[in-house]
């Protein structure tokens, strides 16, 4: 039942998206968008040593902005503080690969997805670990707090002995993975193969196991917006429909991926 729900659900924010595109003559001028997005989630975004904030979600903004003829506006959050903050009008969007799940559509909107990226466990090499309760039982697993990642672990495998311990940001999940405090973590499969796995610290650890799938995870990213927010839906579902159609997205994506995280139709 809860399956047909949310794809009724998204079936509707298909819907709007095509209303939204035959609206586009007429759509009011956005001048400036406020993104939320967290700096500790590379290749995501991430910030320089000179603090510059960088990543394939920054780019992707800022080709959307050009689109629309706006100006973007960086605002840095906490990933579990995002809805809330957005509901309180301290920034406009949330860019920062937060997937479509039942949950969030009960609280915000999301413009057309964008992107389609994996879910998948990282754990030290050799450890034969898999994303299951029976390979996990008795171990400890990390997650970013309020990402899809922490309600799977949670209602998955936590009651089946998997102690899951939620952080404030990702950069702590992977210190406490490298000092041997987790097991596992629990992540994005495209962050963690471009980002940590990269880097010389994650040089001893790999994606465990095959990738998740699950409503809970859901279909795919998108930009999470206020749900009386029409108009900026309107305008950056018809700026995405433009980036695509222009090769812009693909040359975004080619940047930062190996794969396309293209949704596929």
């Amino acid at each position: 039942m809860a399956k047909l729900s949310f794809s009724l659900r998204l079936r509707q924010v298909a819907v709007a998206t095509l209303m939204a595109g035959c609206a586009f003559g007429t759509q009011a001028k956005i001048e400036q968008v406020r993104f939320a997005v967290d700096p500790t989630y590379p290749p995501f975004e991430s910030k320089t040593p000179q603090g510059k904030l960088v990543g394939f979600d920054i780019d992707l903004g800022n080709a959307l902005c050009a689109q629309m003829q706006a100006r973007c506006v960086w605002v840095e959050s906490q990933f579990d503080g995002m809805i809330p903050a957005l509901k309180a009008r301290k920034f406009d969007a949330i860019l920062s690969d937060m997937g479509i799940t039942e949950e969030r559509l009960k609280q915000i909107n999301f413009t057309v997805p964008l992107y389609d990226t994996h879910t998948q466990l990282i754990a030290r090499k050799g450890s034969g670990l898999l994303p299951t309760p029976e390979s996990l039982k008795g171990k400890t697993v990390g997650v970013e707090q309020g990402t899809v990642q922490e309600r799977y672990a949670k209602a998955k495998w936590q009651p089946h002995g998997v102690t899951v311990v939620p952080y404030g940001d990702q950069a702590q999940v992977e210190s406490d993975l490298i000092s041997g405090r987790l097991d596992a973590v629990f992540t994005d499969a495209a962050q963690a193969a471009i980002g940590f796995l990269k880097q010389p610290q994650g040089k001893d650890f790999e994606l465990a196991g095959p990738i998740v799938q699950d409503p809970i995870i859901g279909p795919g990213t998108a930009i999470g917006l206020r749900k009386d927010d029409a108009e900026l839906k309107t305008a950056l579902d018809n700026a995405f429909a433009g980036i695509k159609a222009n090769g812009t997205f693909d040359k975004i994506q080619q940047r930062y991926f190996a794969t396309d995280i293209s949704i596929q139709k």
